[in-house]
């Protein structure tokens, strides 16, 4: 068995250069939230448990050590958390059951950084643990899952940002601002590029390493042999832990989209190669998805193509990715500026509308607007209501080219009509003693 145990300055080296890729500006708080709204503990630092140390784990831990004390680590992998702790300082307490982290009285809110099919569930926990949550995205496995999540934080009143950070980035944001004041005319399509799945195979089973607890891992998901690229960064290439590219990207371009587009799909249909390579990588491959929504916008999402997110009107296009913003509207703003009038975009209704027109205020880092709602108890800018209906959307997605039909779906009840089928796959059977 390879021992892949990384040694601390290895560890650092890679949490610096992941931080170096994604940080943003130092975000400027607020000061007027109630006392009994902020964080207690000696320095008035909010107390920070991580759960999830590995990969974008680390990154948003790291962010959020920019704004509290990493006081409680943990991850299924030892190696992992005991690296952490090493990197985090020596002070934090480490374990590898994320409920002995939520039980702890000195944590006021968590990150969590663990694969796509804990989310949900580690999230209701620690909602339920009164810990307010930094979350990654994708915000759930299946559309049931953000149908629970959403109850539960409206019930316990916690707040919670989804890790959605292209809403705070400048470029995603104007290209949505200028969609909705109608520089580009009446919308009428946004064509999406997401890129490959990666394909592999097969791969051969081995006893799991001594120090990962490979069931814990597995959570909800169905118990089968440890392959060593079913964990860590490669689990997202299998539908039993992910959606591939439709989450992984997708939870990102198509929530932007469907931000410009500012309405819910109503008819779904999809394309799909599988491979049929056993113990081997098995999300989609060469596929494509159409959608039809209810103000009759059309978006199309493709693996093919120049990765980003094309909105075209009956006046223009505007290109927009991570690092270009582009088309003739773009060029006019030096002429025809967007008007000075603001609001609060976390001040939205549960698709993620502003509540009164006007241009979208700055919001300069994604994981300091968290803190700042925890001290203010505002909603933040990737709440899990548009966050559920964004991933649901990439879910919808998924379900269609499996079914390889157009599918019918009512956002209001958040069914399919008259299939029920499709409507099974809405959930996933969970494991015993894993359940939501």
């Amino acid at each position: 068995m390879r021992d892949r145990r990384p040694n601390r300055r290895g560890f650092l080296q890679a949490s610096a250069a992941a931080v170096a890729g994604t940080a943003a500006a130092p975000y400027v708080f607020t000061a007027n939230a109630e006392e009994k709204t902020r964080p207690k503990s000696k320095n008035d630092r909010a107390r920070i448990g991580s759960i999830g140390m590995r990969y974008q784990g680390t990154v948003i831990a790291l962010k959020a050590q920019e704004h509290g004390d990493i006081v409680a680590i943990c991850d299924v992998d030892r190696h992992v958390r005991e690296q952490a702790r090493a990197a985090f300082g020596s002070t934090s307490a480490i374990c590898e059951d994320y409920r002995q982290l939520l039980d702890r009285k000195d944590v006021d809110a968590v990150t969590i950084g663990a694969p796509d099919h804990w989310h949900t569930k580690m999230l209701v926990d620690a909602c339920r643990a009164a810990k307010d949550v930094y979350i990654e995205k994708p915000l759930t496995l299946t559309i049931d899952e953000g149908k629970i999540l959403t109850k539960v934080v409206a019930e316990t009143g916690r707040v919670v940002q989804v890790g959605s950070w292209q809403r705070s980035d400048s470029r995603y944001r104007l290209a949505v601002e200028m969609v909705r004041q109608g520089r580009i005319g009446k919308l009428q399509q946004v064509d999406v590029v997401l890129g490959k799945n990666v394909t592999g195979g097969p791969f051969p089973t081995s006893q799991p390493p001594r120090y990962l607890n490979w069931d814990l891992w597995q959570g909800q998901t169905p118990a089968v042999p440890y392959i060593e690229e079913r964990c860590h960064y490669t689990f997202r290439w299998w539908y039993e832990y992910s959606g591939g590219q439709l989450t992984d990207w997708g939870a990102h371009h198509l929530d932007i989209a469907q931000w410009g587009i500012d309405s819910y799909p109503v008819e779904i249909e999809g394309s799909a190669v599988y491979p049929a390579v056993p113990d081997g990588y098995n999300v989609a491959v060469d596929f494509s998805a159409r959608y039809r929504y209810a103000n009759g916008v059309v978006m199309t999402v493709s693996d093919t193509g120049r990765n980003g997110i094309l909105f075209s009107g009956t006046e223009g296009r505007i290109f927009v990715n991570r690092g270009t913003l582009e088309g003739k509207p773009v060029e006019d703003l030096k002429d025809h500026p967007l008007p000075r009038e603001q609001f609060k975009v976390y001040d939205c209704d549960n698709l993620g509308r502003p509540e009164r027109s006007g241009k979208l205020d700055a919001i300069v880092n994604h994981m300091g607007n968290f803190f700042d709602c925890i001290q203010s108890r505002r909603k933040p800018l990737s709440d899990v209501v548009s966050q559920h209906r964004s991933v649901s959307t990439c879910h919808l997605g998924n379900i269609a080219m499996r079914l390889g039909r157009k599918l019918t779906w009512d956002p209001d009840k958040e069914l399919f009509i008259g299939d029920e089928e499709a409507n099974r796959m809405l959930s996933r059977k969970q494991r015993k003693g894993y359940e939501i």
